[in-house]
């Protein structure tokens, strides 16, 4: 416990790496928080490794938007205002799977959760005195794009491919959000780098084992990396939207941060959510 005042914050990917160092730093600060995670296992080592009552574990598979919706409703059940929302869920699918709403895992799972999570829970954002949304995806690169003729990955399925198209939706979405003038909360995009965080989650072995090993040598150290989400949370930046891809500044000039591409992406969002 320190002096800071307390808060209230929601962790999705809460259980492994990044997600889980800035819910057990935020603990340390005094605040409530909420993880949300896919392991009832992780969940559950979690709440033993903390032992502290302010911290609250939500089982949900995020690739499901009426799990989605779920967890909306628990986290509004539980709280009258939130201080902040953290986005960390993601996880790769070497072979393309669709979820029970019929999209692309990847798709539904490091974009359409965040997307959701961030509007369905807005009232309550909009409820806290300084709220604050982050979003920790890959901003600052250009690599990747939205495959406006494809964006379900039906016939050009690729995990990276799938992964960075997700990416380049979540900038997209940081755009979107903060250009929405209706709300208070302020949008950080956040790039932290490569981490030594979520080797374990990888389906291969053999790719675990080369991540564990890279990661030894060039990765940033988690504690590290959350150093900034776990400020931000704390005192969050002025302006509507801000990006941050390894501790600089992200122009909003760049082509991933276009806000016609923002508007083209909510349009085609809203419509698969209409067509549920």
């Amino acid at each position: 416990m320190t002096g800071h005042p307390t808060k209230t914050v929601v962790i999705s990917g809460g259980t492994d790496g990044m997600g889980r160092a800035t819910a057990l730093a935020r603990l340390a600060r005094g605040d409530r928080v909420t993880v949300i995670g896919s392991s009832e296992s992780k969940g559950r080592a979690l709440l033993d490794r903390a032992g502290n009552p302010r911290l609250r574990f939500v089982r949900a598979d995020l690739s499901s938007m009426a799990e989605v919706e779920r967890v909306a409703a628990v986290v509004a059940e539980q709280y009258d205002a939130l201080d902040a929302l953290a986005l960390f869920a993601n996880r790769v699918s070497p072979k393309r799977q669709e979820t029970p709403d019929g999209l692309e895992f990847t798709f539904a799972l490091y974009y359409l959760s965040r997307y959701l999570l961030g509007r369905r829970l807005r009232p309550l954002l909009d409820a806290a005195p300084d709220p604050l949304i982050v979003n920790v995806a890959g901003v600052g690169a250009t690599a990747g794009r939205i495959l406006w003729d494809d964006p379900q990955l039906t016939r050009r399925y690729g995990q990276v491919r799938a992964q960075l198209q997700a990416g380049r939706a979540n900038d997209l979405l940081g755009v979107a959000f903060a250009n929405q003038a209706e709300g208070k909360a302020r949008y950080v995009l956040y790039h932290p780098g490569f981490t030594r965080s979520g080797a374990d989650g990888h389906s291969n072995p053999l790719v675990r084992g080369t991540i564990k090993l890279l990661g030894a040598f060039f990765a940033r150290p988690v504690a590290d990396a959350v150093r900034p989400v776990v400020e931000w949370i704390d005192r969050p930046p002025s302006e509507p939207l801000t990006a941050i891809d390894r501790g600089k500044p992200v122009p909003k000039t760049l082509k991933t941060l276009d806000p016609g591409d923002a508007v083209r992406l909510a349009t085609y969002t809203e419509s698969l959510l209409r067509g549920r």
